[in-house]
């Protein structure tokens, strides 16, 4: 124990004229122990609402190797703000035998006066910092009802144009005389009772009109549509928000269908998760709209008669899903039936604005067959293998493991382009492209692994599911294919391979 040493803890979120610098702490942090051997540690840059600090950490690491008898800091907060995070560095601190001495507050933790003082502190601590995160939102809804730009890029067919409000600098939208047009013609195509997402993907595929400089998905057209910030907002739009539950700021005589409208999430955090519009906020914007108001709201009313979508739900019309891919295109093929009950494969993209030919003529339960009997050729190559032990690659199985975190991003980032902003579709479409190029390099790697360890167990595995193949049960059988096959591209034409094996 003589051999330990007093640390000093200094740390400065932001480099400020009212701040006290990390030099200046430690200064005082020094007067405090009269002289003496120790060591500082500073964080600079980093808050104190977690432990996620470098020096910090290093700190806790050394006094869990017997190295410190004291930590001495300027004040409380500079070390945490968090009760829960005080109260573990405490127990470590007791644990450890070190002492704790806050220099400006004169804290002792050898006495029990001292505990109660710091815990006190530390309640102060956590309540100033959460009074904080209270203006700041308070801050943030004052601006929005009173018409501020609150960040982010304009909406497809506007712009952003510098302005002041009330004395404050700020921004406000502008229709864009590229865009404004092509964002006005999409509300007019769905305001068409027989119109769909795909009409209007197919037409402006046809034409050859680009969003963002990319063929246009129906995601991003579902969330266009429900930006008021396009509408000529006047009477019949506030009493429609009011009649949904929405709390308008303005007064309805506000409404002389001119300016669009900011809509923005309700304050409370379960308001927020809801997807209508009860207790969300409605405000005019200081921007002319350019899309009438009857317009506006035919599509509007429209949308919420729509099926909502549902993610995340379990294949059952193919053993395949998330195998097939068109030949042509590269997307997926999905499973749908015609109204006689027959079950085919579509290509999503062709579905989507129709710019790919498609994969032909495919059904569902033939296309299941062929891919069958190509699983129990492949798997026949592997008969005539001599007994071995089963041993495991560790190699193979960090690719496979690798392989999965890919896939699962993939179909996460693939998930966020339903309603997805064009700057959000864009990175996801980039992000996408990159872990699928990583993808193909991890198949091609665990395939080759694979065919130099299959084992006689697994051979007898899949040679009892696939000879067993019309009594095995859906699971199963997506469970055999996704051992034996990782993709599978097909047109009517030519079907081409992915083994993992």
């Amino acid at each position: 124990m003589e051999n330990r040493i007093d640390a000093i803890y200094a740390r400065q979120s932001v480099d400020r004229k009212d701040s006290i610098s990390i030099e200046s702490q430690i200064e005082f942090c020094k007067y405090e122990l009269r002289g003496g051997n120790f060591k500082d540690y500073k964080d600079k840059g980093f808050s104190g609402r977690n432990t996620d600090r470098p020096r910090f950490q290093e700190l806790m690491a050394d006094i869990k190797r017997g190295l410190i008898r004291r930590v001495v800091v300027y004040k409380l907060d500079r070390i945490s703000r968090s009760i829960l995070d005080f109260a573990t560095m405490m127990e470590l601190f007791q644990q450890y035998n070190v002492e704790f001495v806050s220099s400006t507050e004169k804290f002792d933790t050898s006495t029990p006066m001292g505990r109660a003082m710091l815990n006190i502190c530390i309640v102060f601590a956590q309540l100033e910092r959460e009074t904080i995160q209270k203006r700041v939102t308070d801050a943030y809804y004052s601006r929005c009802q009173r018409g501020f730009h609150m960040s982010g890029a304009a909406p497809y067919g506007f712009k952003l144009e510098p302005t002041t409000i009330q004395g404050i600098r700020t921004k406000m939208m502008i229709p864009d005389p590229d865009t404004a047009n092509i964002a006005r013609l999409m509300f007019e195509m769905y305001a068409e009772p027989s119109t769909s997402f795909g009409d209007i993907a197919r037409y402006f595929a046809q034409e050859g009109i680009l969003v963002y400089d990319k063929e246009l998905r129906r995601g991003f057209i579902s969330q266009m549509l429900r930006n008021p910030i396009y509408a000529q907002a006047d009477l019949e739009l506030y009493e429609f928000f009011k009649g949904q539950g929405a709390v308008v700021v303005n007064e309805a005589a506000d409404f002389a269908g001119t300016n669009g409208c900011y809509l923005y999430q309700g304050r409370d955090v379960q308001e927020r998760k809801n997807k209508d519009l009860k207790n969300q906020i409605l405000v005019l914007a200081p921007s002319e709209g350019i899309v009438p108001a009857n317009t506006w709201l035919r599509c509007r009313k429209k949308l919420m008669a729509n099926i909502t979508f549902q993610g995340g739900r379990k294949p059952k019309n193919t053993w395949l899903a998330g195998k097939m891919k068109c030949g042509h295109c590269g997307r997926a093929l999905k499973s749908v039936g015609n109204r006689a009950g027959t079950q085919y494969l579509r290509c999503t993209k062709r579905a989507d604005n129709m710019s790919c030919e498609g994969c032909g003529t495919l059904r569902t339960p033939e296309f299941e067959q062929f891919v069958y009997e190509a699983m129990v050729q492949k798997l026949s190559e592997f008969q005539t293998l001599t007994a071995q032990a089963e041993t495991v690659n560790p190699k193979l199985t960090a690719l496979n493991v690798e392989l999965a975190q890919v896939e699962d991003e993939i179909e996460k980032l693939l998930n966020t382009l339903t309603g997805a902003s064009a700057v959000l579709m864009s990175y996801a479409n980039g992000k996408i492209e990159e872990l699928d190029a990583r993808r193909q390099g991890l198949i091609k790697e665990i395939a080759a692994l694979n065919a130099e360890s299959v084992s006689p167990q697994k051979i007898e595995y899949l040679s009892s599911h696939l000879g067993n193949w019309d009594n095995i049960d859906f699971d199963d059988r997506r469970q055999v294919a996704d051992i034996i096959l990782s993709q599978v591209h097909a047109t009517a034409d030519r079907v081409s391979f992915e083994w993992k094996i």
